[in-house]
């Protein structure tokens, strides 16, 4: 039996749990001003006493240990968050996490007693709100990034934040607006007829790519600009979409010569954002595209002999930038879980996909231990970097652990209660 059968109840509070962990064990004050929230984005326990016994790798295989002065600067924490490495698209997708749980919360009545982290702490909308004024003043009072994939994140987690705040009745703040404003200027800069169109990466625009492409697209549909949403995709098809493996390959740049020159790598967020923005647009042709896509993710995109679920868990790419990427594809596939255009086989495959992996995060998480943080984070819980291994083995007790790698779980496991609440889909 595959985790599809676990009650919508279930998930909820899993996907509650992981927020309140995420919350407690990365979050805090931007040195310490009110109405303030980042997300740290590294957070080490005490290391235990040592062991006669060869001790577990703490790191991902082939990856660098964290240095000894990150850990240092964390617990000199709250100036450490100006000195420690900036992850600004790490904390746009910690603000769409945000709004997942505050989306749960309005569906419980939007009371004190729905907020995933107890009746007298924040909402979840409230951290998200906190977290968007967190993330301008730590990146010199301005939202513009010189990297058009970061912005998107954003801008598209403010437009969620802001209909959150619609659906709550409570006004959205002129602030959301103006981010995408600016967001949106920059967008409009980045799409170009080099290369044939897309969107370049960053402002060197020596690359165009599918992490910066897709989300810019999926944020035009969202704002109304279908047919620059369509423009982008139709540059994805014909420049990227790799035909054989039918997925999308990272990205093409010119070389010397001025010949077009493929980046190969096919990565699991570049699929997420892109068959969001198939399915925001729509039409026959996006749609059955986005059911090739999602097949081609179960062949191709999955570990096939994972302990933890008997189904289809998705592969995962470790630490750093790339813990965020297995959570990113499961958004997005739960979108096209209960979409209801979709043929029902493809919702079941997406749906499987995003619960069997939730199932194999949750059951391989690790608790915090009292000897590790204290007894106030004892009832947290840290998550593993890849869902088909255990957090004992890749972060066992002392290690340094990513953020990236805990919102990829938070994530993983909001999809699930998403996909658990629409119901099972329909033949």
């Amino acid at each position: 039996m595959t985790s599809m059968s676990t009650d919508h109840g279930g998930w909820q509070e899993k996907a509650n749990h992981a927020a309140r962990s995420v919350t407690a064990l990365f979050g805090r004050k931007l040195l310490f001003l009110p109405g303030t929230h980042l997300g740290a984005i590294l957070w080490q326990g005490r290391q235990p006493a040592r062991q006669d016994s060869p001790s577990v790798p703490a790191q991902d295989p082939g990856s660098q240990p964290a240095p000894w002065w990150l850990a240092a600067l964390r617990r000199a924490r709250p100036a450490a968050a100006l000195v420690l490495p900036w992850h600004y698209w790490w904390q746009a997708h910690y603000v769409d996490c945000l709004v997942d749980a505050g989306r749960r919360e309005l569906g419980g009545g939007a009371t004190p007693a729905a907020r995933f982290n107890g009746p007298d702490r924040p909402s979840a909308g409230h951290l998200a709100s906190r977290l968007v004024t967190g993330i301008r003043l730590r990146n010199a009072l301005t939202f513009v990034n010189n990297y058009y994939d970061d912005m998107a994140w954003l801008a598209l987690a403010t437009l969620r934040l802001d209909r959150l705040a619609e659906e709550s009745r409570r006004p959205g703040r002129r602030r959301n607006a103006a981010v995408r404003a600016s967001l949106t200027l920059q967008f409009d800069a980045a799409c170009t007829d080099d290369l044939g169109g897309g969107a370049f990466w960053s402002k060197k625009r020596d690359f165009k790519n599918t992490p910066a492409t897709a989300p810019v697209a999926l944020f035009y549909a969202r704002t109304g600009e279908q047919a620059k949403a369509q423009a982008l995709l139709d540059w994805l098809d014909a420049t990227l979409f790799d035909p054989d493996q039918e997925l999308y390959l990272d990205g093409a740049r010119l070389n010397a010569a001025g010949e077009v020159v493929l980046e190969r790598a096919v990565y699991t967020y570049n699929q997420g954002p892109v068959l969001g923005a198939l399915l925001e647009v729509g039409g026959d042709a996006n749609l059955a595209r986005a059911a090739v896509l999602i097949e081609s993710v179960r062949r191709r995109l999955t570990v096939r002999e994972a302990s933890a679920v008997q189904g289809s868990v998705l592969r995962c790419d470790g630490t750093g930038d790339g813990g965020l990427f297995t959570g990113i594809l499961c958004r997005y596939l739960a979108l096209a879980a209960v979409d209801p255009r979709l043929p029902g086989a493809t919702r079941a495959t997406a749906a499987r996909l995003v619960t069997d992996t939730a199932e194999a995060f949750w059951s391989g998480r690790r608790a915090v231990g009292a000897e590790e943080a204290g007894a106030r984070l004892a009832t947290s819980s840290i998550f593993s970097m890849h869902a088909s291994q255990p957090a004992a083995a890749t972060y066992p007790q002392g290690a340094a652990v990513e953020l990236s790698t805990q919102l990829q779980a938070w994530m993983a496991l909001e999809a699930a209660a998403s996909v658990s609440a629409a119901g099972p889909p329909a033949a």
